[in-house]
């Protein structure tokens, strides 16, 4: 049986406000309920609810000894895209967990970055059938210039609530 998730109810109510507004309110409430986002003001900037793509401005709390964004910053946002689109399509009666973060930091960044994670049909699928269960969840993060200066890759699973 199918629990509503109240997180997709209110971003499918969100999705229904004007474009320039959607997103404003998804931010403030992602940033409002994962603290360390709202530190590092990271951005939601675009959203299907299949795909999400997480925005944040290299700016002086972000960066590290060399003037890029940090790669924890990098990470986190890695993680927040991908757990944004997982947390969406999961049914209510489940709780999404991050497994493991694999990152490769290839090359320098530059300048502002982004997430873009996505699920398959089949991964939605899959998260709305199955009791629990893992998988990798696609990301892409690149620096302002359009380089891939880190490959992630965020491996998510999900068991049922606890029942209290």
């Amino acid at each position: 049986m199918f629990v509503a998730n109240p997180l997709r109810t209110f971003a499918d109510s969100v999705m229904k406000k004007p474009l320039w507004l959607r997103f404003k309110i998804l931010t403030w409430v992602f940033r409002y309920k994962v603290k360390l986002v709202g530190t590092c003001r990271i951005e939601i900037i675009d959203t299907d609810l299949k795909s999400a793509t997480f925005f944040v401005k290299n700016r002086k709390k972000v960066q590290n000894h060399i003037g890029s964004v940090h790669a924890a910053t990098m990470a986190l946002i890695a993680e927040s895209a991908t757990g944004f689109v997982v947390g969406v399509n999961l049914p209510g009666d489940k709780l999404p967990l991050i497994k493991s973060m694999n990152l490769k930091y290839v090359k320098r960044a530059y300048g502002d970055m982004q997430a873009v994670a996505t699920l398959t049909d089949e991964q939605i699928h899959i998260l709305k059938s199955e009791p629990k269960g893992d998988f990798l969840v696609s990301v892409k993060v690149t620096d302002e210039s359009g380089n891939e200066p880190v490959i992630a890759e965020m491996h998510w699973a999900w068991v049922e609530k606890d029942k209290k």
